[in-house]
């Protein structure tokens, strides 16, 4: 059985297709809903290439939040829209986490259980081959901390308030984060020092400057849409202290590059931690890490004194495809958990 699995975020598309429970092709391309369903249907296009077709095409969401749409329901509504006129004449269905794939023409009826629920589907592929673990998948833009206990999901939050609220979702991501929104004060030359809250760098420049940013992570454009150098990120994330990029070497760039990386670290560690704080996982219970952040994930862990399984490991994939399957870890698990509902089909 083919299935094509598709994870629409506010930022990127992702795709994998599976194939007799193996994920054998995966594409990950740049989609800001910001621009509206025209660059959506661009993206489709040519993600539609990497993938290929089936007969089959699950779909899961968190672009719904974007400010494109008025609300929640609105997003999941014309995405919905925009997903099936993009997959015809192929079958289409919804993924709506709790409740199982639903049909297009049922998705206004499902609204809270499909908004969002794209990590619903990785812990759930998760919980069905590790018993207990906390899984995390970090992205561009945000992180997933999900306890999965004796081979079930245990997270205490669904949506994405009930989730920021228990520490389940934290606001950070390798790529698209400000700066501002990371660390509050920073130390330079000496002394503690106030940011400039203008969006003049993201945590992309970060990762670049201290070589920590995988190969083709950063889809996006740079905040002020010069070059994807250590240069370019050096001279944006000065500004951020204001100043230029010439009043230190790059010795105090990289400095303040670490601090900023390890603010995001402790936001990532005290989530986890406040998650472990409900006694429900054993020490013994590894992280399952997945998303282009697995490299810091794998940090975290450690800190945390657990063991630490990439989620790639576990998932049967061609040599083509596995180098993304972490990066598409909601679009990969979409796909496996389609070619297993069969009854829903």
């Amino acid at each position: 059985m083919e299935v094509v699995g598709w994870d629409i975020g506010g930022a990127h598309l992702k795709g994998a297709r599976c194939e007799e429970g193996r994920i054998v092709a995966t594409a990950q391309v740049a989609a800001p809903l910001r621009l509206g369903l025209e660059r959506l249907a661009q993206s489709f296009a040519e993600a539609k290439t990497l993938v290929g077709s089936a007969s089959r095409q699950v779909v899961t969401m968190t672009g719904e939040l974007a400010d494109t749409f008025s609300s929640r329901a609105e997003g999941v509504e014309r995405l919905t829209a925009a997903a099936l006129h993009e997959l015809a004449p192929n079958r289409v269905m919804i993924y709506a986490g709790r409740a199982g794939f639903v049909a297009p023409s049922n998705a206004g009826n499902h609204v809270g259980d499909i908004a969002s629920a794209n990590w619903f589907a990785s812990a759930s592929l998760v919980s069905r081959l590790v018993g207990s673990s906390l899984f995390m998948d970090m992205g561009s833009t945000t992180t997933d901390i999900v306890p999965i206990v004796n081979g079930a999901v245990a997270a205490h939050g669904y949506t994405d308030a009930e989730r920021l609220a228990k520490g389940e979702l934290v606001y950070t991501g390798l790529v698209r984060s400000f700066l501002m929104a990371t660390a509050g004060q920073v130390p330079f030359a000496g002394s503690w020092t106030n940011l400039i809250c203008e969006n003049f760098s993201n945590m992309a420049d970060v990762h670049r400057i201290l070589g920590t940013l995988p190969d083709g992570a950063d889809q996006m454009a740079t905040a002020d849409g010069r070059a994807k150098t250590i240069d370019a990120s050096q001279a944006r994330l000065a500004r951020i202290v204001g100043r230029d990029s010439d009043n230190a070497d790059s010795s105090a760039w990289i400095a303040l590059a670490q601090y900023f990386a390890e603010a995001q670290i402790r936001s990532v560690t005290d989530g986890s931690m406040l998650v472990l704080s409900r006694g429900e996982l054993s020490a013994r219970a590894p992280v399952v890490g997945a998303g282009i952040g697995a490299g810091l994930l794998r940090e975290v862990a450690r800190r945390l004194s657990r063991d630490y399984i990439d989620f790639d490991t576990l998932i049967d994939a061609s040599p083509d495809a596995r180098s993304l399957v972490s990066s598409v870890a909601p679009a990969a698990s979409v796909a496996i958990l389609g070619s297993l509902a069969k009854a829903s089909f």
